[in-house]
């Protein structure tokens, strides 16, 4: 069993940057990959990023590449997600996962309860 509590959320201007956390428990994380996804208004879930169990393999959606970065701390047990240069577009409910470790929300068996991320003026 994997407990998930993303935090660092918030409103932020368009061009800044963010970097949220997600704090796991239980014994078993370091045996699961990890994603976060996210949701906008009015909008289907999205995958955003995956990592591998020890973090050396990562993926990303293609459109976020070179803007976010995924990274794990497995001492830590957190999964984290640098957002830098962000746009409105990018507003939306931010969740991470842990389970096999792709871009299909189906493969993962934990989910956090999600996290906002606003970006505005």
């Amino acid at each position: 069993q994997v407990q998930l509590v993303e935090s660092g959320g918030g409103l932020v201007q368009p061009g800044g940057s963010l970097r949220l956390s997600c704090a796991a428990s239980g014994p078993s994380f370091s045996t699961y990959a990890v994603g976060w996804f996210r949701q906008g208004p009015g909008k289907e879930r999205e995958f955003v990023a995956s990592a591998s169990v020890s973090g050396d393999s990562t993926y990303y959606a293609d459109s976020l590449k070179g803007r976010f970065t995924i990274s794990r701390d497995n001492a830590k047990k957190t999964v984290y997600l640098q957002m830098n240069n962000l746009k409105p577009e990018d507003t939306a409910v931010y969740s991470c996962a842990a389970g096999m470790g792709s871009s299909r929300p189906g493969e993962y068996d934990y989910w956090g309860q999600g996290t906002q991320v606003t970006v505005s003026k």
